[in-house]
């Protein structure tokens, strides 16, 4: 079984989940190029695109990397630091 996320924007076509961040906040990326990232955000309303700079995305995702070290999650740390070497380095 496969934990990857995949999401289909109306102009960029297929995005791939880089992480969650909270519960209904979540990074992704274009599928091939990884030059675009987006906050995707889930409400009642439905679902929200918000460009955001390769930086900004970087930052989010090592906040997030923090606070799995933090609680000790060395499972999803791992995981995510995978990610996001492969992502970011």
């Amino acid at each position: 079984m496969s934990n990857e996320t995949y999401l289909n924007h109306p102009t960029f076509g297929l995005l791939y989940r880089v992480c969650l961040l909270d519960e209904n906040q979540e990074i992704f990326t274009t599928l091939y190029a990884q030059r675009l990232f987006f906050l995707v955000t889930t409400t009642s309303q439905g679902i929200s695109f918000e460009t955001i700079s390769r930086s900004n995305a970087r930052l989010l995702v090592e906040n997030r990397l923090r606070r799995l070290r933090r609680a000790e999650s060395s499972q999803e740390y791992k995981q995510l630091y995978d990610i996001y070497q492969r992502t970011f380095q």
